[in-house]
């Protein structure tokens, strides 16, 4: 059986845009079929703000993994990149977030989907409304971005081509 998934895609430690790149790569190595791939964008910090930004994207993903055979996966991606889990919500390489696994609800010990927090975060729903297909969250996802960016000091912008990575 093949799964949609909505994968959220997050760094600001190194070469952010090319660690993101490579990112995909891997998912498309070890997880299934990327097809689509939002625009990048420069996000702030939630959460332990004293960090750099973030560059982020979202990726539309074809899978025939369960949810919790896909999280081994990336958290093996994430630390084939060096990630450190040292702080809650701190720097990372890089970070790999299973927003939506298809019109699924999900809990359990390690996972919960949609991810916990998807619709608080610009930096995640910006992006996946971008390649988002299915409709169960397409109202929602417009709902919660204009809210956010109504009442949040979050702050977000496209990447262009000539936006310097160290931005």
């Amino acid at each position: 059986m093949t799964h949609i998934v909505y994968l959220s895609l997050g760094s600001n430690m190194g070469e952010r845009v090319e660690t993101l790149r490579d990112a995909i790569t891997a998912l498309n190595e070890t997880a299934g079929t990327v097809t689509d791939v939002a625009d990048r964008y420069v996000t702030s910090p939630v959460g332990y703000e004293a960090q750099d930004d973030f560059v982020n994207t979202a990726v539309r993903l074809e899978t025939s993994l369960d949810a919790e055979a896909l999280l081994v996966v990336i958290h093996q991606i994430e630390q084939d990149f060096h990630r450190e889990r040292l702080i809650h919500w701190g720097p990372r390489t890089l970070d790999i977030d299973i927003i939506f696994f298809g019109e699924t609800t999900y809990t359990s010990k390690t996972l919960t989907i949609p991810h916990a927090e998807a619709f608080n975060r610009l930096f995640v729903l910006v992006p996946i409304q971008q390649i988002y297909q299915e409709q169960m969250y397409r109202e929602t996802l417009q709902q919660r971005i204009q809210y956010l960016l109504a009442t949040t000091n979050q702050t977000i912008r496209k990447m262009t081509d000539d936006t310097t990575e160290r931005q």
